[in-house]
């Protein structure tokens, strides 16, 4: 074989391989995939280098702003160098961060890149972007889920998985590793979500845009009208339109609530906090501290600080009703007020609901006879919704109030009224301790805008170890015993009482038949009985008729009679008293006729006028003529008795005659 023949295949080949290795220099062709973008160099030009920044955008020598795409490309020999890069992608639900190579500077206030106009946004467009002036560094607008096709040699994409740039330097490398660490920190590769059932709200803090002005703490809403497109930024969603607003960096006074957001956390962070919960029987006192200065609303009569309108610094005048607010607790703090009544207590070991009295102790009382015992003591009281803003800007808060001027108030009260009582009393009197109390004290709660509802008193107790008061408990306790004994007793009695007319009712039953036989046999006899005494009081009314006729008969019949009678008498009374007076008058008439009758008497008799003997003498006598009295003696004796008898008679005359 021919030499010249195996050489000249080979010479062939070796020009083809040369054609093509000079192809491949010369950067004549190149190919794109589709899932890249081709990042042009060029070279060298006779319009020499960039001088200001990298970015070529007059054909200077340098990185090119515009991409190639997908395909095959032809290119000027040895002028251009291709670069690959990665189509950027960002995932469902994520956010990427721009960081700008080339641009005009920041200003010395500024954060973020400024990206206020459609051409200062279009990263996919470096030419437009650079030519618009827009700035280098961190981007405030974000990119959204996607793949696009970016310069990344003028613009570093930073997501969550990845840093896509091209030609970076050491430093540059670290300083976006940086960047992605602080993202990644703050959460800010996904949106901003708050739940529903979480009850959370969003406090922003802007990094970005101008300052607060001296004395401000919170920077005003801004931005919130929905109507106006220039300037409503949707929540911190657009950076521009919240600085074109007249925002302000700092802690925003605007919150977000329940929904996903996608802030760019290189502008603004949030912190998640609960939304203020205000409970049914309570109202919010809103202490704020931000706002206009506003004119005090709280009235002449109220002299302990200022109350402002609802908005402005300060106390505000309107509480918030029981709910859910969505409350700056940076801007302001929410003082919850029961409205409800609660109580406090003065009692060892025990605490309130609303703990407002966990600082309070019983009440030690020196009562009139030197007990010192303590009285555990409860109050009731309620506070008015409207007035509770006065009660926070007097005291500050519920608790201050209690123990600053209701604990020291009380407590002199009580001891007060001890001093003046014995313990017994104090015992006894309890029901009306409390009565007085509750009207005095009531005047002095309105002081301090409170209504007080009740003032329960307990029993009285001594200190550990004292058994002075139980002594005497136990012997009011004995008293009450023998008391109810008494009571007990009665009531036995009254049972017994109960008990026997129980069985006499049971006895009547029992004898009901007979009974009412018997009753129907009275009402019997009371009928008959009736019958005969309407009977007898007619026969009577009938015999005292004729009795009365009778009688009146016999009346005029003796009337008669005695009328003759009367004419008969003074006849002879007439004639008898001229007979008198002729003997001499009526005693020697009245003598005379004394006398006959008398002689008259003596001569119808047959015994001797005088006896003839007379027995005397006693035991031991003799019988014989010592028991005789003689007729002579006898006789003597009458004759002198005859006179005086007849003296008698003279006396007697007069009266008789009258008679």
């Amino acid at each position: 074989m021919d030499i010249t023949t195996l050489i000249q295949p080979a010479l062939a080949a070796g020009a083809i391989i040369a054609l093509l290795a000079l192809l491949k220099l010369s950067n004549v062709i190149r190919y794109i995939p589709n899932n890249q973008v081709g990042i042009v160099e060029k070279l060298w030009t006779p319009r020499g280098s960039v001088a200001d920044g990298f970015i070529a955008l007059n054909g200077e020598a340098g990185f090119e702003p515009e991409v190639l795409r997908g395909g095959l490309h032809l290119f000027f020999p040895f002028m251009y160098r291709i670069h690959r890069s990665d189509l950027v992608t960002v995932g469902q639900g994520k956010i990427a961060y721009v960081f700008a190579r080339d641009g005009a500077p920041l200003g010395a206030s500024q954060v973020l890149g400024a990206n206020d106009s459609d051409d200062k946004s279009d990263f996919q467009d470096a030419r437009r972007f650079l030519r618009a002036g827009g700035q280098k560094g961190p981007q405030r607008k974000i990119l959204r889920e996607g793949t696009y096709a970016i310069n990344t040699t003028q613009f570093a994409i930073i997501t969550d998985e990845r840093v896509y740039g091209h030609a970076l330097s050491e430093q540059e490398r670290v300083v976006l590793d940086a960047m992605q660490l602080t993202i990644a920190e703050r959460w800010g590769f996904t949106p901003v979500i708050l739940a529903a059932d979480h009850d959370l709200v969003g406090i922003v803090t802007v990094h970005d845009g101008p300052s607060l002005p001296p004395g401000e703490i919170i920077a005003p809403e801004v931005g919130t009208d929905l109507h106006d497109d220039g300037t409503f930024h949707n929540n911190f969603q657009e950076p521009e339109k919240f600085l074109a607003a007249g925002g302000h960096r700092g802690r925003q006074l605007q919150v977000i609530v329940e929904g996903t957001w996608y802030i760019n956390r290189l502008f603004a962070t949030v912190e998640n906090v609960p939304k203020t919960i205000i409970p049914v029987g309570n109202v919010g006192v809103v202490i704020f501290y931000t706002g206009p200065r506003t004119a005090d609303v709280s009235g002449e009569q109220y002299r302990h600080g200022e109350l402002v309108g609802n908005g402005g610094r300060g106390v505000w005048k309107d509480p918030l009703l029981p709910g859910k607010y969505a409350f700056n607790t940076y801007a302001g703090k929410i003082e919850i007020i029961p409205t409800v009544n609660f109580i406090l207590k003065w009692v060892r070991g025990e605490v309130g609901a609303m703990k407002l009295d966990e600082n309070l102790t019983e009440n030690s009382q020196i009562t009139k006879d030197a007990f010192e015992p303590t009285v555990p003591l409860s109050v009731v009281m309620h506070i008015d919704y409207k007035k509770a803003p006065m009660i926070i800007q007097r005291f500050g808060d519920e608790k201050k109030l209690v123990e600053q001027p209701l604990d020291p108030m009380v407590s002199a009260f009580f001891k007060n009224v001890a001093q003046k009582m014995t313990l017994i009393e104090l015992l006894q009197n309890r029901a009306a301790i409390q009565e007085e109390s509750a009207a005095e004290m009531k005047v002095k709660f309105e002081g301090y805008s409170l209504e007080l509802q009740e003032v329960l008193i307990g029993t009285p107790r001594a200190a550990p170890g004292d058994q002075t008061i139980e002594n005497i408990l136990i012997q009011l306790r004995m008293r009450q015993v023998a008391r109810e004994q008494v009571e007990t007793f009665q009531e036995q009695e009254k049972a017994a009482i109960q008990e026997r007319t129980l069985n006499e009712a049971k006895a009547t039953a029992a004898a009901q038949a007979a009974l009412t036989q018997s009753l129907i046999q009275i009402r019997v006899n009371e009928n008959e009985g009736a019958a005969a005494l309407a009977r007898a009081q007619k026969d009577a009314e009938t015999r005292k008729v004729t009795a009365a006729a009778v009688g009146e008969q016999s009346r005029l019949e003796g009337q008669g009679e005695a009328d003759r009678a009367l004419a008969v008498g003074a006849a002879n009374a007439q004639a008898t008293k001229l007979a008198v007076d002729a003997y001499g008058g009526p005693e020697f008439r009245l003598a005379e006729q004394n006398f006959a009758k008398f002689a008259e008497a003596l001569t119808r008799i047959n015994q001797p006028l005088v006896p003839q003997f007379l027995m005397s003498g006693g035991p031991g006598q003799e019988s014989g003529s010592s028991g005789l009295i003689p007729t002579a003696m006898l006789s003597s004796m009458f004759g002198r008795m005859m006179p005086e008898a007849l003296e008698q008679l003279k006396r007697e005359a007069p009266r008789a005659a009258r008679q």
